[in-house]
């Protein structure tokens, strides 16, 4: 995948000095396996404070905010990494449900 990078965290990640090309890396000095991943990012949730957060709840919100903001499916598709039209059609679903109640409240006279 390629995901570009939002300018505000591209100017974030060129500011923190890092020995790696991998920016978040484990305690042995390894870039992160997926799962491995997953489970250190579940943690610092916790530690955080929010129990319920974790990376999956973080790529639906991605994905909810690309549909809110007018995204395709397939420019959702290329962000979060889903493979098919129907995991991701659940977002554009409700942001278009969104939008054509904004746009019948609007006809309503």
């Amino acid at each position: 995948m390629d995901i570009p990078l939002h300018p505000d965290l591209e100017r974030i990640i060129e500011a923190t000095p890092s020995g790696h090309l991998t920016f978040l890396i484990t305690e042995y000095g390894k870039p992160y396996t997926t799962g491995g991943f997953g489970n250190r990012f579940k943690d610092w949730c916790r530690q955080a404070g929010l129990p319920n957060c974790s990376c999956h709840g973080l790529r639906s919100a991605v994905a909810t905010r690309l549909a809110n903001s007018g995204a395709s499916q397939f420019e959702i598709m290329a962000i979060t990494g889903h493979k098919s039209l129907k995991e991701v059609e659940r977002y554009t679903k409700a942001a278009n449900r969104k939008k054509l109640a904004d746009s019948a409240m609007g006809k309503f006279k």
